[in-house]
């Protein structure tokens, strides 16, 4: 088994190396990179005007990089009257070690599908929501809270950017280093993924090796563009990858 991690950095190279660590072959591949969001600016405002007890929801991890920063520069600090929620167990943590303040996430599994569920959200009628996320992205979250009661406003921490490379090269790249395994942990990064390869190289290998994902919705996905060998991790984060790719 030759691995292929397409995640952004620093997660791939992390993962990689854990991976030679225990013998693996692996290399990696970032389909996209991080740039600062539109939003940072208006981050301590729209948290201080937001009423004691609204929610505030942090969707990767990535948002608290370039959040807490902006705070920082802003003179301003996490209001401790508000309760937080976070997408999964890294993202959590990473703001636990910003703020030093509670953090809830659901543990059975890093997805909109399984946060929306925790019985905390389920009367939320007339609260106020903050998203904190990136430029797009799904919006099962938002429309949930609305449809709940709640009013929702957003603000974007950082923006996914797509990183270039040229199929044709790459093809050949990985062909000939055997990869037979691809990690990929969004939508976005699966898509690129598919359409970044010419015909030849889709057919007669791209579809041909075994794939990672992160959730049963991605694993969909991939089935309708062809792959037929997906495996799901339990987790989004880089253990959870490393327990599967075991």
């Amino acid at each position: 088994m030759t691995i292929l991690v397409t995640r952004p950095e620093p997660a791939a190279d992390e993962l990689v190396g854990r991976l030679r660590q225990v013998g693996k072959v692996a290399w990696s591949m970032p389909l996209i990179e991080f740039t600062p969001g539109t939003g940072l600016n208006s981050l301590s405002g729209e948290l201080v005007s937001l009423p004691a007890g609204s929610l505030v929801f942090i969707l990767s991890q990535h948002a608290i990089h370039y959040a807490h920063p902006a705070l920082v520069r802003a003179g301003a600090t996490w209001p401790t009257n508000l309760n937080y929620y976070a997408i999964g167990r890294t993202t959590a943590l990473a703001f636990h070690a910003a703020s030093r303040l509670d953090v809830v996430w659901p543990e059975e599994r890093e997805t909109s599908e399984v946060l929306i569920q925790l019985p905390a959200l389920q009367k939320i009628s007339g609260k106020q929501a903050l998203i904190l996320r990136g430029n797009g992205g799904r919006e099962l979250l938002a429309e949930t809270l609305q449809q709940r009661g709640a009013h929702v406003q957003f603000v974007e921490c950082y923006q996914r950017c797509a990183k270039h490379y040229q199929g044709s090269i790459e093809g050949r790249r990985w062909r000939d280093r055997g990869i037979t395994t691809l990690v990929v942990t969004s939508s976005e990064m699966l898509q690129q993924l598919y359409s970044l390869f010419p015909t030849i190289d889709r057919e007669e290998w791209l579809l041909h090796c075994r794939l990672i994902v992160v959730s049963e919705r991605l694993a969909t996905r991939a089935r309708e563009l062809g792959w037929r060998d997906i495996k799901v991790a339990d987790g989004a984060d880089n253990d959870a990858l490393l327990r599967t790719l075991q």
